[in-house]
């Protein structure tokens, strides 16, 4: 049996927030394993449409599944309007983690289809955020 050495990390935000300790990765015998879990999955598609936030300079920011774009002019299908967030600093943030504080967010219900003009920006999200985004409650007056 041949000696090997293992070396595992443990993401301190997790040991901060008092969370189950999990290994983000381990090396073995020199080779470097990732946790599955740890990867970002791009969001699951819908009739193989991405699921994206898209930010336009007058109609403000959406999340929904691009159906397409043309210049600055982008059709979304299953789409909301993400007019406050929180828990994400960012779009690009908003994007790849969701939001962490769901209960605060004012995103209002969903419209089957929406063409927004003069879009600036267009992220794809992973499954995480896709996900997150879809779960807040919808805000009404």
């Amino acid at each position: 049996m041949e000696d090997f050495t293992y070396v595992v990390k443990i993401s301190d935000e997790t040991n901060k927030q008092g969370g189950e300790m999990k290994p983000e990765t381990m090396m073995i015998d020199e080779q470097l394993y990732v946790r599955a879990d740890s990867v970002s999955q791009p969001a699951e598609k819908f009739d193989g449409m991405d699921y994206v936030i898209v930010r336009s300079y007058a109609a403000g920011c959406f999340a929904g599944y691009l159906v397409k774009k043309d210049g600055r002019e982008v059709t979304l299908k299953k789409a909301r309007r993400l007019w406050y967030w929180s828990g994400a600093s960012s779009l690009s943030q908003l994007a790849m983690e969701g939001v962490k504080k769901p209960n605060d967010c004012k995103f209002p219900c969903k419209v089957e289809e929406i063409i927004i003009d003069d879009v600036c920006e267009v992220i794809k999200t992973t499954e995480q955020a896709r996900k997150s985004v879809q779960s807040v409650s919808i805000w009404k007056q």
